[in-house]
């Protein structure tokens, strides 16, 4: 009997998303189609540095995609179709606070934490869930509503939710069930035909776009599917030149001349697409909703928490700067001439980091502000020297070589500056109540699994490496 590995079903799982989604929304046909070639002249240009943070095939195949559900006992079911694709949920992400307008949503990541998992495909689904019990944007008329809705509909068949936990139990699945388990997540995730009452998805719509692709309707769908690129400035570049009106920003670190860090992320605006819209007479109609984009990635060094608070100080005082779109990440202005504001900001943004953020990856390495493993250099010239115990002695005479770890991870405030970026409203957020206490605690009790710490997972990654190098080096320890 041939059987599916977890790792081969979350490729194929991927692999047949895509192909959906590209039907669905062919301007991600052309968002992929301009990532390959951005990623071909990086290769040519760079070569082999064009791969230090993951193979060619590794970055060609890479996705993540978005999706978003209603209750804990969704997001339950969620976790269970992609834990038989071998994908655990990593990180909180509250992007109720993210965001200047109205996002009411937690979320987490689904993906790979093993090495060899995160190597073969690392696919992430990021799933947020929405916040019903918070009274900033909703009063409890509508909460009990929504939540009464939420509760009658049924987002992924019984039949699929069995194979899933089969899959995860048995960690693989015959050819033939592996097959039906294929075809019903990813029809689970496929935009539905079914009406939408409009009436109850403008009213939910006035508090939030989010609310409303969550609660306005009966399913759940691929919010976004986003590929990853090299050169995440040139894909903007070029995607505008196609004509593809992109958001006015690129999320998260600016381009500048030292290490790629954490996660930059842009998109092109949320398209208009036909939706059957049910009128109060019951009568049948054709309207539009925005509410699917195509974004796209370009991913740096994972960075410890006292890198991460360096970048979150940075990015803070860059907001004071006097020019530009403020609540985003101080991506670059694309071109802009030099009086646009945008363009200004994005030179001043920079400035900041040239001159206060480490330029090397040596200095992240040594002042422990970025993630890396290390490896013994087995064909170091002998000069005498025995090898010190000291990270900065090992690196600068050779002995050890550090690589950097990828961030396989999101930014809150990128996210939500994402979806910011594509709604049609700031919606409704009102500060005069106390928010709900949702937290990671709470996320893991609600999923039933624990929410794992991102931080720790590359934690450990980096520790194992150093006691492999000082075991080889006949060191007690690496400090």
């Amino acid at each position: 009997m041939v059987m599916v590995s977890q790792g081969r079903l979350r490729a194929s799982f991927a692999r047949r998303l895509s192909e959906m989604y590209g039907q669905e929304v062919p301007a991600y046909r052309t968002l992929v189609e301009v990532s390959r070639e951005v990623n071909d002249s990086v290769l040519q240009r760079a070569g082999a540095g064009a791969e230090r943070l993951g193979s060619i095939d590794r970055v060609t195949a890479e996705r993540h995609g978005a999706i978003r559900v209603g209750t804990p006992a969704e997001l339950q079911q969620v976790a269970r179709i992609f834990g038989a694709l071998g994908m655990r949920p990593v990180g909180f992400y509250d992007l109720r606070e993210a965001a200047s307008s109205a996002v009411p949503v937690v979320s987490t990541a689904f993906r790979p934490v093993a090495d060899d998992e995160l190597a073969r495909n690392p696919f992430r689904v990021f799933t947020s869930m929405l916040t019903p019990a918070d009274p900033r944007f909703f009063d409890a008329d509508l909460r009990e509503r929504l939540e009464r809705f939420l509760a009658a509909r049924q987002l992924f068949p019984p039949e699929l939710l069995e194979l899933a936990d089969r899959a995860e139990r048995e960690r693989e699945l015959p050819q033939e069930q592996a097959e039906r388990f294929l075809a019903l997540a990813v029809h689970a995730f496929a935009l539905a035909e079914e009406p939408i009452d409009r009436a109850w998805y403008e009213r939910l719509e006035r508090v939030s776009a989010v609310a409303a692709d969550i609660g306005g309707v009966r399913s759940t769908h691929i919010n976004h599917l986003t590929p990853r690129v090299l050169d995440i400035d040139e894909l903007y570049r070029r995607m505008t030149e196609r004509g593809i009106t992109m958001i006015d920003t690129i999320q998260g670190p600016p381009r500048w001349s030292g290490p790629d860090v954490l996660l930059r992320q842009t998109s092109f605006r949320a398209l208009a697409e036909p939706r059957a819209l049910r009128q109060p007479d019951g009568g049948i109609t054709t309207g539009s909703l925005r509410v699917r984009f195509g974004e796209v990635e370009a991913r740096g060094i994972a960075l410890t928490r006292a890198g991460r608070e360096r970048y979150d100080d940075l990015q803070a005082r860059a907001d004071t700067e006097p020019t530009g779109h403020h609540g985003t990440d101080g991506g670059a202005g694309h071109g802009a001439d030099g009086g646009d504001p945008a363009h200004s900001r994005a030179q001043a943004v920079r400035s900041i980091w040239e001159r206060e953020f480490p330029a090397t990856e040596r200095d992240l390495a040594v002042g422990a502000l970025g993630f890396f493993t290390y490896q013994p250099v087995p064909d170091r010239v002998r000069d005498g020297r025995p090898p010190a115990t000291g990270l900065a002695d090992l690196l600068d005479h050779g002995w050890v070589r550090a690589e950097p770890i990828v961030y396989e991870d999101f930014l809150p405030r990128s996210a939500a500056g994402i979806f910011q970026s594509n709604l049609s409203g700031q919606g409704v957020k009102d500060d005069s109540h106390t928010a709900a206490g949702y937290d990671a605690d709470w996320l893991s009790g609600a999923i039933g699994r624990e929410v794992l710490d991102p931080f720790a997972l590359y934690e450990t990654q980096q520790q194992r490496s150093l006691r492999g190098a000082a075991h080889a080096l006949g060191l007690p320890e690496i400090t």
